[in-house]
């Protein structure tokens, strides 16, 4: 759960027009969002990366929310935006001996679909994060022919984890459709199901750090420890840059990057002090006297096999970030 506490600090659909899209050999005009075409170009991938990394680090160096706000969305935008708030409270100087994020050995993987939401997925390595050989793992999303990219989803992935995606002879993938029946769990259930999960358990999900053993430390938190007392809800996040990504895989199952809202309230038995800490103070509405409930996002990427196998989802990375405190 360490990587998960540390990468937290990471940090609407438009109208039906007609649209003028690039493809490698010049300007092809699609009509009424029927066509089926790519959703990018590697040369506008490549552009949409480097935007945000640009805009990403001049937002961490400054501790300034705003200053990559129109290129983060979703569940990332949700935890980058809320940790440069609470990092700027704390640190109103900026953080100007930090390091720029640099990031290499880009590879996109671009499907073909028709009508917006529109996205692509950039795989990277961090060249000078640790450890050195995970990959960095992004959905950009484009909600409309006038906006911009953004990223939405942030993974980190072992490599040898990261799974060989379906594509054609042209070398685009497969998007999946977010009802989807061939798999074992639907992308768009995910989220209630894993929320679900965490509650009452169930066989869907495969053990692990952020099934089995996550569900087991929350279960024993639940009863008061020190006088202090935990309650959990935790919801699903479908709507907007929050809907689930999914993308077939080539044994037929897909991989899947969806998003959760969890609150987590706290209270001390009287005459207890609450030990909140600074990032949760940064953030903090009204004043803990007897309770504070902090409220996270997680964003998740899975494989979620093909039905017919019987196999289990399986989580290859989770990354969740302080969004909100409250005291009472």
């Amino acid at each position: 759960m360490s990587r998960v506490r540390r990468l937290s600090r990471l940090g609407t659909p438009a109208a039906a027009v007609t649209v003028l899209a690039l493809a490698a050999s010049g300007c092809v005009t699609v009509h009424g969002e029927r066509e089926v075409v790519p959703s990018a170009t590697k040369a506008e991938a490549a552009e949409a990366l480097q935007s945000f990394l640009t805009a990403y680090n001049k937002a961490e160096k400054a501790y300034d929310p705003a200053l990559d706000a129109d290129r983060i969305n979703g569940p990332l935008g949700a935890i980058n935006q809320a940790g440069l708030k609470s990092r700027g409270v704390q640190h109103p100087g900026g953080n100007p001996n930090g390091t720029p994020l640099k990031l290499t050995d880009a590879k996109y993987s671009i499907p073909k679909k028709a009508g917006w939401p529109r996205w692509f997925v950039a795989d990277t390595k961090a060249t000078n994060r640790r450890p050195e050989n995970i990959r960095w793992i992004f959905v950009f999303t484009k909600s409309g022919p006038d906006e911009v990219w953004r990223a939405s989803y942030l993974n980190l992935v072992a490599p040898e984890r990261v799974p060989a995606l379906k594509k054609d002879k042209d070398g685009y993938i497969e998007p999946v459709p977010a009802d989807s029946a061939r798999l074992a769990v639907a992308p768009a259930d995910l989220g209630e199901q894993y929320t679900t999960y965490l509650n009452k358990g169930g066989d869907q999900f495969a053990p692990g750090d952020h099934t089995t053993r996550w569900k087991a430390t929350r279960d024993k938190s639940k009863k008061s420890r020190g006088g202090i007392g935990y309650q959990y809800i935790d919801q699903p996040q479908n709507g907007g840059a929050f809907a689930p990504v999914a993308m077939r895989t080539e044994d037929g199952g897909a991989l899947v990057f969806f998003s959760t809202h969890h609150y987590e309230k706290q209270t001390a038995a009287k005459g207890l002090d609450l030990n909140v800490d600074g990032d949760a103070k940064a953030l903090m509405e009204g004043e803990a006297k007897e309770s504070v409930t902090l409220e996270r996002v997680s964003n998740q990427v899975v494989l979620d096999p093909k039905k017919s196998g019987g196999g289990k989802v399986t989580f290859l990375g989770r990354i969740q970030g302080l969004t909100g405190a409250k005291g009472s």
